[in-house]
């Protein structure tokens, strides 16, 4: 038995950890953190139904609303509580799918109010490192890993593109010349962005590499080793991984380049309308949770700078 197993009291939750490992690939962190909240789960029902040999058609909505009460009262932070809510509406759609239950007891319960906070991002100085870092490799290797993450990051920061945006791109989806990048976002809605000058230079020093490794009739822009469309697992994993090395905060991921390229336009005085199109929000809402962030910061700014805040 493995330790994943041993941790958890059910078959049912031994099997759907499986399956998120080896259908789903959920990396070894969140199967963890599943590991975890199943395993609080399966404690909580235990002991509310007085009974160890309990089966998960027995749960219903009270119990799960049982549940989240209990965790106000242990004092759990709100996103804890709502990430187990989330890990057990996960859990109970498995079973229902696999016909073990007949319904989702935890579908339509209502989970706790979370602050909108803006997710990580980098600080000027850490993308200015970011950039030469990986400029400077690109120039030194001039392979197809080097010149393709060069292209992908300032495509990522540069223009604002979500990791399923980029991972669409085609060379036709590029006018260079023009300093513009056609994208198909959420909604097959279509937008046109800019692209930097940086940008355009590091996409022009990664084609000659692209077109060494692409088979015949592949359309992607960003390829792979063995010459197909490189996948969204294959660029999170290689931005994670520069991120580490230059970024100083805690929680960025390949999507913090996108919120950098919000923060840091907003932050310079953009339009909030014009940094709306750019990323395709669909709602104004979302957009301004990166303007409610600029200001805050300018407010501390101002208290701590101004000699009579």
């Amino acid at each position: 038995m493995t330790p994943r197993a041993a941790s958890l009291a059910t078959p049912e939750a031994v099997r759907f950890l499986d399956h998120l490992e080896t259908t789903r690939n959920f990396s070894v962190h969140t199967i963890a953190s599943y590991r975890r909240d199943l395993a609080d789960l399966e404690r909580f029902v235990a002991g509310y139904l007085s009974r160890d040999d309990f089966r998960w058609g027995d749960v219903n909505r009270a119990v799960v609303r049982a549940y989240l009460g209990e965790a106000r009262r242990r004092g759990l932070a709100p996103r804890t509580i709502a990430r187990r809510l989330s890990a057990a509406r996960s859990f109970f759609g498995h079973l229902r799918r696999e016909g073990e239950i007949a319904l989702n007891p935890a579908r339509d319960v209502r989970g706790p109010k979370l602050d909108r906070t803006l997710p990580g991002h980098l600080r000027g100085d850490e993308a200015e490192s970011l950039f030469r870092w990986a400029a400077d490799r690109a120039a030194r290797e001039n392979g197809l890993a080097e010149t393709r993450l060069l292209a992908i990051l300032e495509l990522l920061y540069g223009s604002g593109l979500r990791v399923s945006e980029l991972e669409s791109l085609n060379p036709s989806s590029l006018n260079l010349e023009r300093g513009q990048l056609r994208v198909l976002g959420k909604g097959s809605k279509e937008r046109i962005v800019p692209v930097t000058d940086a940008a355009a230079r590091a996409v022009r020093n990664y084609l000659p590499r692209r077109q060494e490794t692409a088979t015949a009739g592949c359309r992607a822009l960003f390829v792979n080793r063995a010459g197909g469309r490189l996948s969204v697992r294959s660029i999170q994993k290689a931005v994670s991984a520069a991120l580490a090395e230059f970024a100083a905060a805690e929680g960025l991921s390949v999507h913090s380049l996108r919120h950098s390229f919000a923060t840091h336009l907003l932050d310079s005085g953009a339009d909030l309308m014009a940094v709306k199109e750019m990323l395709g929000h669909a709602s104004l809402s979302t957009t301004q949770i990166y303007a409610h962030t600029s200001k805050e910061r300018l407010r501390r700014v101002y208290k701590s700078a101004h000699p009579r805040a």
